[in-house]
């Protein structure tokens, strides 16, 4: 073959790509690029919407018994609300997520926390109260188990430091809404419906980057794929795991520790003479701590084959910390909001555990609501439980033990639950 000859053979079998093209690639992969930075935007401001309806509750929730005449029963009641309403709505997720994409489900989600938050302190009345909180529980619970299933989806190379990047999110917007609640609501006139309301305004702005992804049903090739992924995989029988069920038990003990602070532990401090503005700050301390642990603890824990040493090591500053709670609530209280701070940091590593114990997105988003569905049903009776021991003691020497107590079968399931398998091994139907 001649030199010619070969240069025509080439010409034909080799194009070069037209300028065109070159841009078209170009383009798209910047507008990926976009996307991708605004979905890491929209995942950190919908994670620091989660907490603040709950923990500017806790911080104000002496002015609100007093405005609206609950008794400690009922207050017991209010803090248990969240976790029923994470239970009953959150089983929903999945299925919403089929019908309308995760991330319509996220976006009507911080829709509903926003009107909720508007609503409820000038709804008049505590059924009212209850029924406006539960319309921005709803919206907390969906995106509550859509987390781990967005992050296994978009980012299965970056589960740790992306569970890590949204959990530390969600511990600065529990913290923020802990400590800011008292100071804002008497800056706002001393009115603690403004003090309320206000937390509002952050939700709305949680919707805004959700908006491209409304129509978007985790992007058409990605929906296919996992259709097609999820037809070959076999069908999970969730309630078959022994994982899957340690999971869940651990998700609910540590989600009973994590709401019975929220709700109780600013009261406690006040009960025990520190004023309202500090006890705020305390329980803001409490949170924070979860800000640089939840980035940490994840990170962690998928380099670990076993989970278990971290369970443990969270367990015992849990214990420290009601003993000392229980001791000396004034004197150390700097001491045991750090250390209960550090044990409420179960919550981002039983999150990274969901998208570790599941192989495949199908598997991580049934885990994800059977973790949290479960776990939350577990958890209701222990703030009320707290509220009515509270009430007829007279003291806060029950409802510390109890909480202590909790702490002991928390770190055994814990154990069991980071342990290095997958529910699809245990609960696979063939």
């Amino acid at each position: 073959m001649t030199g010619e000859e070969l240069r025509t053979l080439t010409s034909r079998t080799v194009r070069t790509p037209a300028a065109s093209e070159v841009r078209t690639v170009r383009r798209t992969g910047t507008a990926h690029a976009w996307r991708t930075r605004l979905l890491v935007v929209g995942i950190v401001l919908a994670a620091f919407n989660l907490r603040p309806a709950i923990t500017s509750l806790g911080a104000l929730l002496e002015e609100v018994r007093d405005g609206l005449g609950m008794s400690g029963g009922v207050a017991g009641l209010l803090t248990s609300v969240p976790p029923l309403c994470f239970a009953v709505f959150g089983v929903t997720a999945p299925r919403l997520a089929r019908r309308f994409g995760a991330g319509a489900v996220v976006c009507a989600g911080m829709a509903a926390i926003g009107a909720g938050l508007l609503i409820r302190p000038y709804a008049g009345g505590t059924a009212a109260f209850l029924a406006t909180s539960a319309l921005a529980l709803m919206g907390i619970a969906v995106s509550n188990v859509l987390m781990p299933v967005i992050v296994k989806r978009r980012f299965p190379d970056r589960v740790g430091s992306m569970t890590g990047l949204y959990s530390m999110a969600l511990a600065l917007g529990t913290a923020t809404a802990a400590a800011v609640t008292v100071p804002l609501t008497d800056a706002l006139g001393g009115d603690w419906q403004s003090g309320l309301a206000v937390w509002a305004a952050l939700a709305a702005a949680a919707v805004l980057p959700w908006l491209p992804f409304v129509r978007e049903r985790d992007g058409a090739r990605g929906a296919r794929s996992e259709r097609t992924a999820s037809a070959a995989a076999p069908a999970l029988r969730i309630t078959r795991s022994r994982t899957a069920w340690a999971l869940a038990v651990f998700f609910g003990l540590q989600a009973t520790a994590a709401y019975i602070t929220m709700g109780w532990m600013a009261q406690i401090f006040r009960d025990a003479g520190v004023p309202a503005g500090r006890a705020g700050l305390l329980l803001a301390v409490t949170m924070v701590m979860g800000v640089p642990l939840a980035f940490v603890i994840p990170r962690l824990a998928t380099r670990l084959p076993s989970q278990g040493p971290i369970v443990l090591a969270l367990g015992v500053s849990g214990l420290v910390g009601y003993a000392g709670l229980y001791l000396a609530p004034a004197a150390g209280a700097w001491v045991w909001a750090v250390l209960l701070g550090v044990a409420n940091c179960a919550f981002p590593l039983a999150l990274t555990m969901v998208g570790m114990r599941a192989r495949t997105g199908a598997g991580v988003a049934q885990l994800s609501a059977f973790a949290q569905s479960t776990g939350y049903l577990i958890s209701i009776p222990g703030p009320l439980l707290v509220g009515v021991l509270y009430q007829h003691s007279g003291g806060w020497g029950l409802p510390i033990a109890l909480m202590a107590g909790l702490m002991i079968p928390q770190m055994i399931v814990g154990v069991l639950a980071g342990r290095d398998r997958t529910v699809e091994d245990e609960a696979s139907s063939r």
